[in-house]
């Protein structure tokens, strides 16, 4: 299946010279949707990974059918103060500003094998921030899948250490 067809690309959203990628479209569609998540169970299978973590809002949208497709739990990855334990946090630097994510701080073990998975990897300002929480943690990083990857935007080399999966790759 090319998914590629599936996402609707609005021009100028949300400001001029932005091609914004909608993946509400792919979402909606029930064997594109079941195709994505299928794809993504097939690589965190292959990669061994015993835990689904996702970043808010569409990590979570992407990442708990994988979880549970994968029959593993899954960890939420929330803008500060949404979680309710102690957590770790971790600041990052996005493309004008910075912003703060958290995960609970024992969410994840040392036998942690870390599947996450998000919706798109452009700058990997938001990947690279939750892979170092990751870490914190004790756990294994055992793999990243995204439905879309903007290669022009060189988050992959950010995340070069690291096994990852995009199902579609846009320049």
């Amino acid at each position: 299946m090319d998914l590629a067809d599936k996402i609707r690309v609005i021009e100028d959203f949300p400001s001029p010279g932005i091609s914004f990628k909608d993946i509400t479209t792919l979402l909606n569609d029930p064997e594109a949707f079941r195709f994505t998540i299928d794809q993504l169970v097939v690589f965190g299978k292959a990669v061994g990974a015993n835990v689904v973590v996702g970043p808010e809002a569409r990590g979570f949208a992407v990442g708990a059918p994988v979880a549970y497709a994968l029959g593993v739990g899954f960890v939420p990855v929330r803008k500060p103060g949404k979680l309710p334990s102690r957590t770790l946090a971790m600041e990052y630097d996005l493309e004008y500003g910075h912003d703060r994510i958290e995960i609970h701080e024992d969410a994840l073990t040392t036998e942690s094998r870390v599947l996450i998975v998000d919706d798109l990897l452009a700058t990997g300002g938001t990947v690279g921030a939750v892979a170092k929480l990751v870490e914190q943690s004790g756990a294994t990083i055992a793999g990243m899948g995204f439905i879309i990857e903007l290669s022009g935007l060189a988050g992959r080399q950010k995340v070069a250490n690291y096994n990852v999966l995009s199902l579609i790759t846009y320049d």
